[in-house]
């Protein structure tokens, strides 16, 4: 199963970003799918979850800023990110696991979006 992400970029500090990612290969089901995040020189962390059935989970850092969702159908999630802060800036990574079509778990991780948060 391999996973696409997309949208990242240079925001200032109080804008929007909305990030994407999609899976692709024999998929039999998604369970959970989720953002981290691995700034410069630090380890990566997570920023949101989400499972097949709704329930979020937010990092701190991140909640009351950002929005996790999924569509079930596209074998997506999104990240909708607001007040961007300069200390968001990382190397955003989409990650899921489930089962794939031989009904082998899988774990897989997207290739990163950079997102810079400057002026």
């Amino acid at each position: 199963v391999q996973l696409q992400a997309s949208g990242g970029g240079l925001v200032q500090p109080g804008g929007s970003l909305r990030l994407s990612c999609a899976a692709s290969g024999s998929i039999f089901v998604i369970n959970s799918m989720g953002w981290y995040r691995q700034a410069p020189g630090k380890q990566r962390e997570l920023v949101a979850a989400i499972t097949s059935g709704g329930s979020t989970n937010y990092a701190d850092s991140v909640k009351g800023r950002a929005t996790i969702s999924r569509d079930n159908a596209q074998n997506t999630v999104y990240l909708q990110m607001n007040s961007l802060k300069p200390e968001d800036t990382a190397i955003y990574y989409c990650n899921a696991d489930g089962y794939d079509g031989s009904l082998r778990n899988f774990g897989s991780w997207g290739q990163g979006t950079k997102v810079t948060v400057s002026s």
